[in-house]
C-alpha cells in the first residue's frame, strides 16, 4: 500500500467518524496498517495529508524507535 492510498481511505472515512472519536480512530488505522507490514517509509511520506492523521504516525513512529532501541540495548 503506498501513501496515496493511505490518504485517500483516511480522508474518506474520516468524514463519517464523529469528531470525538477521530484521535482514537486514526491510532487504530495506522496500527493496523502496521500490523498489515506497511513500512515506516511509507508512513513518514504520508505526513501532511491530515493532522489527526499526522499525530497517529509520530506516535507509532515515535514508539517503533524506541521499541528499536530497547531492542538494540540487549546483550546477546
Amino acid at each position: 500500500m503506498n501513501e496515496d492510498q493511505i490518504s485517500d481511505i483516511w480522508t474518506m472515512f474520516k468524514e463519517y467518524l464523529d469528531k470525538k472519536h477521530i484521535e482514537a480512530a486514526a491510532e487504530k488505522f495506522v496500527d493496523l496498517l502496521a500490523d498489515y507490514g506497511v513500512d515506516d517509509i511509507v508512513f513518514k511520506e504520508c505526513l501532511g495529508t491530515d493532522g489527526s492523521l499526522d499525530e497517529a504516525i509520530s506516535y507509532y513512529l515515535d514508539e517503533s524507535e524506541e521499541d528499536s532501541d530497547e531492542e538494540e540495548d540487549w546483550d546477546y
